[in-house]
């Protein structure tokens, strides 16, 4: 048995709740921007993925014309922020929604670290930043999708093993549905199969 339902049948923000419970779990990009006015700017997003590798592209959604969307506008520039598990109270309180001429960094207490290629600041906290210049956008209804090229990229040393960044240091927290989230938890590896190594009795 399974429960059939499409848009027409969950009015309003039904469909909304019922996406958002059952595809997680879903990447936070902090993302800080500036204002034309010198405003730094900082919310969560968690309808956040990458576009491309080659170009590099990250793309996030912005339901509605809120501060973030408005800054990449005028100025084509925002810094992704990993949003790590000791952060979670600063994240959460990140997405007040406060008037477009109060900063979130100086509302919460977050401290600024500059950034290497574009003028947002990075979150000094955060062990990740992709520095990003606007790609594109494209309107979705009342959503707009968001690319934006990485052009340069910050890992904090104490996240790397080996050259390459370790998830168990990364600590990355995620959204689920309602107001829940989560941590990465029990991590296992689970390397691909090539045809040339498929089982001969299953070919």
């Amino acid at each position: 048995m399974r429960t059939e339902l499409t848009p027409d049948d969950l009015p309003g923000r039904a469909f909304y709740r019922l996406l958002t419970s059952v595809v997680v779990p879903r990447p936070i990009a902090w993302i800080s921007t500036t204002s034309a006015s010198g405003v730094d700017n900082l919310a969560p997003h968690s309808f956040f993925t990458i576009a491309s590798t080659a170009p590099a592209i990250v793309q996030f959604s912005s339901s509605g014309h809120k501060d973030t969307l408005r800054n990449v506008e005028e100025t084509g520039e925002f810094v992704v922020n990993l949003a790590p598990q000791e952060l979670q109270r600063q994240v959460n309180e990140s997405a007040v929604d406060f008037p477009p001429d109060i900063s979130e960094f100086d509302a919460v207490g977050i401290k600024r670290e500059a950034s290497r290629a574009v003028r947002p600041p990075r979150v000094a906290a955060s062990p990740v930043a992709l520095e990003c210049r606007l790609h594109s956008t494209v309107a979705l209804g009342g959503t707009t999708v968001v690319f934006g090229e990485v052009v340069h990229a910050a890992v904090a040393d104490s996240a790397m093993v080996d050259g390459h960044p370790d998830v168990a240091l990364l600590h990355p927290l995620s959204r689920l549905g309602r107001n829940e989230w989560a941590t990465v938890g029990e991590v296992s590896r689970v390397d691909r199969i090539s045809y040339t190594d498929w089982p001969d009795g299953a070919r």
